[in-house]
């Protein structure tokens, strides 16, 4: 079985990487998180509009969301800043966080007597447990304790003739080793009913993924309604995606879906949920690929593998993406962006299986600690909450 070179955390799951996430309980508390982790070495901030004035649905999936991005095994400590009179209190989020066996701290401003004393104290602690996360090593860890999150982005015809299968033969390899990945995007995944259960490990399995897409389809049909099909308001289809070759959403999920590779779906999870078993699964997010990869750092994807046919230089807070292109000359133009070209494969000079390795291998060069291009350049714009009534 192979290996990479992760850090091992005390409940069981491995990192790859190993720094501290700040993270503010409510917009309120942004400002002071972020001059806490500027002066912090190894320091993210997860800074959001959330945390307060929510409610129901809406607002656990806020709390949830942050629950899963500190518990993430990326993240070997965290430190929650609050105010003190939100809705989601510091102590309770950083307890649950704590749960995940990982160092917890937390505190608020208006407690520590505004912004200057809470950004002093802030950093003191901080401080101390970037500290101790510097002693940490990485170890050789099996394949079987990744999780891959997938997600394609600025589609063009490539993305579905070769840059998705190349990267559904690499996940194909991780599940194979006992390795997890996460397929997403339900609003880009209408039309694969008839795939989806052949994919289906069970009829049960087959009946929460139709009611996934259903659900999907249902809030798009309601935000829709009485827009025209092809205006930009209503279209599924982004205007990129139209010039790139693609025509509408279900010739996009035909292309989409390979990026699950032939293994079978053994659940779908929520937006937030974490699996309590290995193997492939449908995530609950939609719309904006801030929202989606959220979602897939929010149930414990490590790294993110991301297609895109015309480019996108975008990236993830303390998770290595890794931008895979099937169109060369995308390459050529972002190639300070994109991680990798399985174009060549269209080009002649590369099988479909050659590239489905290079990624498999970059996969674990990434997980082993080599940065991505996304992490090289500082990209960090995919984190973001999204709110329910989008899902």
């Amino acid at each position: 079985m192979d290996q990479f070179l992760g850090y091992r955390r005390e409940n069981g799951d491995v990192g790859v990487r190993n720094q501290l996430a700040v993270i503010p309980s409510v917009f309120c508390a942004n400002h002071v998180a972020k001059q806490i982790a500027k002066q912090i070495d190894n320091a993210i901030v997860f800074p959001h509009e959330g945390g307060c004035g929510q409610h129901g649905k809406d607002f656990e999936q806020t709390y949830d969301t942050l629950v899963g991005i500190g518990k993430n095994a990326n993240f070997g400590a965290v430190l929650v800043v609050g105010l003190g009179c939100e809705r989601i209190h510091s102590n309770e989020l950083a307890a649950r966080i704590g749960e995940a066996g990982k160092p917890a701290a937390f505190f608020d401003i208006q407690e520590k007597g505004g912004t200057l004393k809470a950004i002093e104290y802030g950093v003191r602690v901080g401080r101390e447990l970037s500290a101790k996360l510097a002693e940490q090593k990485r170890e050789p860890c099996e394949v079987s304790s990744l999780i891959l999150g997938l997600k394609c982005g600025g589609t063009d015809a490539t993305s579905g003739i070769v840059a998705n299968p190349a990267l559904g033969l690499a996940t194909d390899r991780v599940i194979a080793q006992g390795g997890t990945a996460f397929l997403s995007e339900t609003n880009e995944l209408l039309g694969t009913e008839n795939i989806m259960r052949r994919r289906a490990a069970s009829e049960e399995v087959y009946h929460d993924i139709v009611k996934a897409l259903r659900h999907c389809e249902e809030v798009l049909t309601r935000l829709t309604a009485g827009l025209e099909r092809t205006s930009e308001g209503a279209a599924l289809v982004s205007p990129g995606n139209f010039s790139g070759g693609v025509s509408s959403v279900s010739e996009k999920a035909l292309g989409g879906i390979h990026k699950s590779g032939s293994s079978k779906f053994v659940g779908v999870l929520g937006y937030a949920e974490r699996p309590k078993s290995t193997g492939l699964f449908l995530k609950e997010a939609a719309s904006s690929d801030c929202n989606v990869v959220t979602s897939l750092v929010a149930g414990g994807a490590q790294v993110v593998c991301f297609t895109t046919g015309v480019g996108t230089p975008t990236g993830f807070p303390g998770v290595p993406v890794i931008k895979i292109t099937g169109n060369s000359k995308t390459y050529q133009k972002m190639g300070d962006d994109l991680d990798i070209n399985v174009g060549k494969v269209i080009d002649g000079t590369l099988t479909l299986e050659e590239a489905g390795g290079i990624i498999y291998r970059e996969i674990l060069g990434v997980a082993s600690g080599e940065p991505s291009k996304a992490e090289i350049l500082g990209h960090d714009e995919l984190f973001g909450i999204g709110r329910f009534e989008l899902y």
